[in-house]
This record gives structure tokens, C-alpha cells and sequence, in this order.
């Protein structure tokens, strides 16, 4: 599976409104980011315990993107997937962290959660501010970001 590219939800398109921005700065015309360049980006990597769990995460990765497509506070979201390593990327931003962490409570994200956490041999999240105007963020930064040590 190829990478699917950085995609921002139906309602952050240029002249879309934006009812649940809670910025009081409006947004930005050119990829409805808040205009004040409040963004939290959050990048992920999973390594699966088998390729037997293969579909199963293809699904589960496919119902999650639509879910954050559809998300208040979704900005744009992208999934790398290398199925035969048994390996997967996502990056998304969010309007705020609290948009975010609502998220996590999304349905289709807590089925994700819960039927693919055990065929999890590890997971990494990170979590960083862009400077404002900054633009999208890349999957360089998102590897970057990744490969930092924890502190």
C-alpha cells in the first residue's frame, strides 16, 4: 500500500466554514489552519507482532482516517503503510490539543485500540507545536520527530 497523502478533511478546504475553530484569530484561507498558528501535530509509528494482523490494521487504519477526516478540530491527516514489515506511519494536525484528545474517545478509534493494541509489538507517539505559518507538516519532520529520544 502507498502512502496516502497529506489529505485535509472536507470542511478545512479553502471557504469552508469553520464552526468549531475556538480561535478567535478566524482561520487560514490557504489550508484552514487557525489563523494565530496554534497547531498540534501528532506522528505515530506501529509495528505489528505479525503480518497475520495485516488486514485487520488496514481497516482498522482506513475507518480511523475517515473518522479524523470527519473529526472537529481535524486539520489534515496522512497513513504510510509498508504491510510485508509490518510497519505503519500516520502524522495528523489538529486546531488544539483538546481536539485531539477528544479524538482519542472517537469510536472508531477506540475499536482500533482495542482490537489491534495486543497485535502491537511496539508503538511510538510524539506530539510537537510547528511554528506559525509553517504550513502542513512533512513526513521529513514526522521521521525526525520520531527518531529524537524520549525524554
Amino acid at each position: 500500500m502507498p502512502t496516502i497523502p497529506w489529505t485535509i478533511p472536507p470542511n478545512r478546504r479553502p471557504g469552508a466554514a469553520h464552526a468549531e475553530d475556538t480561535h478567535a484569530g478566524g482561520t487560514n484561507p490557504a489550508d484552514g489552519s487557525p489563523a494565530d498558528g496554534a497547531v498540534e501535530v501528532m506522528a505515530s509509528h506501529f509495528v505489528l507482532t505479525s503480518i497475520r494482523h495485516t488486514v485487520a490494521m488496514l481497516r482498522s487504519a482506513m475507518a480511523v482516517r475517515r473518522a479524523v477526516l470527519a473529526a472537529p478540530g481535524a486539520l489534515g491527516v496522512s497513513l504510510v503503510a509498508r504491510p510485508l514489515r509490518r510497519e505503519y506511519w500516520t502524522l495528523s494536525a489538529w486546531t488544539d490539543r483538546a481536539a485531539l484528545d477528544a479524538f482519542v474517545g472517537d469510536p472508531h478509534h477506540r475499536e482500533a485500540m482495542r482490537r489491534l493494541g495486543p497485535a502491537m509489538a511496539r508503538s511510538r507517539f510524539v506530539f510537537w507545536r510547528p511554528p506559525a505559518g509553517a504550513g502542513a507538516p512533512t513526513w521529513a519532520q514526522a521521521h525526525e520527530h520520531l527518531a529524537a529520544p524520549t525524554d
